[in-house]
């Protein structure tokens, strides 16, 4: 039976925005937390069901009958038939009703109804009742604690808030989701690795250590695989893992059907903004920029951490440039780390200058353009700043960090659906429609990791195995909402597969937090991966 998100009694009127939530969350205690990760679903939504637009209409609709499951061999058998029970033991009757699971969620499965046995033990952390999925504490600080910092914000949340409401959410995808008669079960432990450590290339041994562990704990899945050591190490244990950061569609592949997460393929990301970039600035002049950069020829430069699994992608954007017949420039790398980042953005901004670079194509995290925009206007230097979507840098409340007479000119891409109100989050409404006191400031991101995984366990039908997992997925109908297009299939782990062109404005009233400084929407369209039109960015020239 669907279940009514809308008709809670109990669901509140007003909410926490979720850029709130987030700075003031313990970010590494939740692993989706990590910047790095939680690029594409900060943007708060009222809970409703989200109507496509004309544009993505052949591509977002309501499931059919058509919408399948997996079976025991496999293979997909149709919602309504019989699923014969791996322990054979009779069968399982999964039928397709009406609507959509979860009546008001933008990204619920199709309803379904289940009877019979579901198979017992289909899988190591699977019972007859129980789904076990890890999750790794860490007492660590790290990106978050600095972007918190430099907001003003405090920092509230503890461990025990974050397995709080983890556990509340866990509670709500049980009641509302159907998992044939099984419920998740968290399994806490406390990790050895550092997910600060592994975001930098390091710590590879003690990931490896904290992934035995899960082995050893008997987990189906873990939530808390943010770094690319840690997601790896899970897949050598056979161990679904959720919340890689922006790794790329080749890794992924060979990592499936193991590792899924809220963030796109750095390959997907990076192809996307070299599209936009080549297909609408390349060839023309600088007139978004400001200062000695404006109406120059463009030259341009991509910005990125210095990872190898980061720079993978910016070479892939690069070579996309080079397809086009458009010169990529410099390509600037950067580390990962919070004590240099001052220092490291004043020689960023010297590099830039000194090779005439017009517009920089940024794949990067939220802090270092906040560093990097002061040292540029010290110098009066405003180059084009071409936004790709990643980890935090679309959202309004990271924008009016940076320096504004810099952030005029940034102008770009991302997969979020237009700003409201910070007054409803489908995270805070599921949380408290489980329990009745404050979930941790992070609620809505530890949502939407573990509703991608709801989806699969649903989706996958009685015989749950990593494979039939998989296969749930890509059966998933698509669905549009706060984050974006969510779809999944063949190369595609990762939700956002959709964008807009947005440009940022110092003095628009953001509809999230009520303060100056918004991304607006230009055409208010969405477009995927190839569709881009051609012809000049939709924004007013900066003032």
């Amino acid at each position: 039976m669907a279940v009514d998100l809308e008709a809670a009694s109990d669901r509140p009127r007003t909410y926490f925005a979720v850029g709130q939530r987030l700075l003031r969350g313990y970010g590494p205690l939740a692993g989706f937390i990590v910047v790095m990760v939680v690029m594409s679903i900060l943007v708060p939504s009222k809970v409703q069901k989200v109507t496509a637009n004309a544009d993505l209409g052949a591509r977002v609709s309501d499931a059919t009958s058509d919408t399948t499951i997996p079976g025991d061999t496999g293979t997909t058998t149709p919602v309504g038939g019989a699923v014969n029970t791996p322990g054979g033991a009779g069968t399982a009757a999964v039928t397709r009703c009406a609507g959509d699971q979860v009546v008001g969620d933008p990204y619920s499965p199709p309803c379904a109804q289940f009877s019979g046995n579901n198979g017992g033990a289909t899988y190591h952390g699977v019972t007859a009742k129980e789904i076990h999925v890890a999750y790794r504490v860490l007492n660590e600080k790290g990106f978050q604690q600095t972007l918190a910092a430099l907001a003003g914000a405090s920092l509230s949340d503890t461990p025990d808030d974050i397995k709080r409401t983890v556990s509340a959410l866990a509670d709500y995808f049980n009641t509302h989701y159907q998992f044939y008669g099984r419920k998740i079960v968290m399994d806490y432990y406390n990790g050895q690795g550092s997910n600060t450590t592994e975001l930098l290339g390091g710590g590879r041994d003690k990931a490896q250590v904290d992934a035995t562990t899960v082995k050893s704990m008997g987990s189906f899945a873990d939530l808390s695989a943010t770094s690319e050591p840690y997601a790896d190490a899970l897949m050598h244990k056979d161990i679904l893992g959720f919340g890689d950061p922006y790794l790329s569609i080749k890794w992924h592949d060979e990592h499936r059907p193991y590792i899924w997460s809220i963030a796109t393929a750095g390959t997907q990301v990076a192809n996307e903004a070299a599209e936009y970039s080549t297909k609408k600035l390349c060839g023309k002049n600088a007139v978004y920029a400001g200062g000695a950069s404006k109406d120059k020829p463009r030259k341009f430069a991509t910005l990125a951490p210095e990872n190898s699994w980061y720079q993978e992608s910016v070479q892939v954007a690069r070579s996309t440039f080079t397809a086009a017949k458009c010169d990529p420039g410099v390509n600037v790398a950067y580390q990962l780390d919070l004590g240099t980042m001052s220092n490291q953005a004043s020689n960023i901004v010297a590099q830039l200058q000194s090779s005439g670079v017009t517009t920089v194509l940024c794949g990067c995290d939220p802090i270092i353009p906040v560093f990097l925009s002061g040292a540029a206007a010290r110098q009066g230097y405003f180059p084009e700043f071409i936004i790709a979507g990643t980890a935090l840098t679309d959202i309004d409340i990271v924008g009016q960090l940076w320096n504004q007479d810099f952030a005029k000119h940034a102008f770009g891409i991302s997969s979020l659906t237009e700003s409201g109100p910070a007054q409803q989050t489908l995270g805070y409404a599921a949380y408290k429609a489980v329990r009745p006191d404050e979930p941790a400031f992070s609620v809505d991101l530890i949502y939407y990791q573990m509703a991608q995984m709801a989806i699969g366990l649903q989706m996958a039908g009685p015989n749950l195995t990593p494979k039939t997992f998989e296969a749930g997925m890509f059966a998933y109908p698509g669905k549009l909402g706060p984050g974006g297009y969510w779809s999944f299939g063949p190369h595609d782990y990762t939700t956002a597969d959709d964008l807009r062109e947005i440009y940022w404005s110092p003095t628009a009233i953001s509809k999230y937090n009520q303060k100056p400084g918004a991304y607006l929407e230009t055409d208010h369209k969405r477009y995927r991966q190839g569709q881009i039109p051609p012809g000049d960015p939709q924004i007013p020239i900066p003032g």
